[in-house]
């Protein structure tokens, strides 16, 4: 008895690892899809790397539009090659997203129930959504009025032979903090996607949300400085919209509350 025993529980970790086999196999061959398509978009994206880059600095050459003979400058000799590969890295995970969420998702999915499925594909929809309007209000929005407020500080020069402050900028400089506040927009604007999917299984409700309401917005004005300028403007603009979302956030939650209790009930 005690042979037939261990037999069996011998075949019951083989099958348990056979599983755990297959799971590894499904989850490197997403992977390597997801590389070789950010790999082709990021080779497409260098090829297009100065028009990104002409994409990137219009809000700040509109900025400058009646002062002719403004440049960026780059002070590295390797720096304007490192400028456009990081350009087109930076385009190329922006691009490639919404197919590495496909992979998740076709990783993911099988597990599912057809209810949990159904439920989940809104908001793998939503994410790629959301993230380009926050990226759009950062370039059409926040860009425009942000490099006027900055260009504003600088001086002619005083009449008795005093040097005047001009904005020389350096495309690394400018480039890093553009992208880094596309994407900071984009990364914000994700937020009533995670609270509601955090909500949906139950692990926030919408009472707890309300309770640390204040909280909340406290932390959204801190982040905000942190990752905007250093312009009250700048701040606001992304603050005040994540602010709206968490009050959607807390109704998308309290919506799926209802259902929850309402498919309880049945």
């Amino acid at each position: 008895m005690t042979e037939e025993t261990g037999i069996g529980e011998e075949d019951e970790l083989e099958g348990s690892r056979a599983p755990l086999i297959e799971h590894l196999i499904e989850l490197r061959k997403r992977l390597i899809y997801s590389v070789i398509g950010f790999v082709v978009v990021f080779g497409i994206c260098l090829y297009f790397a100065m028009d990104i880059y002409e994409f990137l600095v219009r809000p700040l050459s509109d900025a400058l539009h009646d002062q002719p003979g403004r440049r960026l400058i780059y002070t590295g000799l390797t720096e304007a090659m490192l400028v456009q590969i990081k350009v087109a890295f930076f385009a190329a995970i922006m691009l490639s997203f919404p197919l590495v969420a496909i992979q998740v998702w076709a990783f993911v999915a099988p597990g599912l129930y057809k209810n949990e499925r159904r439920a989940f594909l809104p908001f793998l929809a939503a994410t790629p959504v959301l993230f380009a309007v926050g990226a759009a209000m950062a370039y059409y929005v926040v860009f425009p009025l942000a490099w006027s407020f900055f260009l504003s500080f600088q001086t002619p020069g005083a009449e008795a032979g005093g040097l005047p402050i001009e904005f020389e900028g350096k495309v690394n400089e400018y480039l890093d903090l553009s992208m880094k506040l596309i994407f900071s927009f984009g990364v914000m604007f994700l937020m009533p996607v995670a609270l509601t999917l955090l909500g949906h299984v139950g692990i926030i409700n919408s009472a707890w949300l309300r309770d640390k309401r204040k909280y909340a917005i406290i932390l959204i004005f801190v982040v905000a400085s942190i990752l905007t300028p250093p312009d009250i403007f700048s701040q606001c603009s992304l603050a005040l919209p994540v602010c709206l979302l968490y009050e959607a956030s807390i109704f998308m939650v309290r919506l799926a509350e209802k259902k929850r209790a309402a498919a309880a009930q049945i």
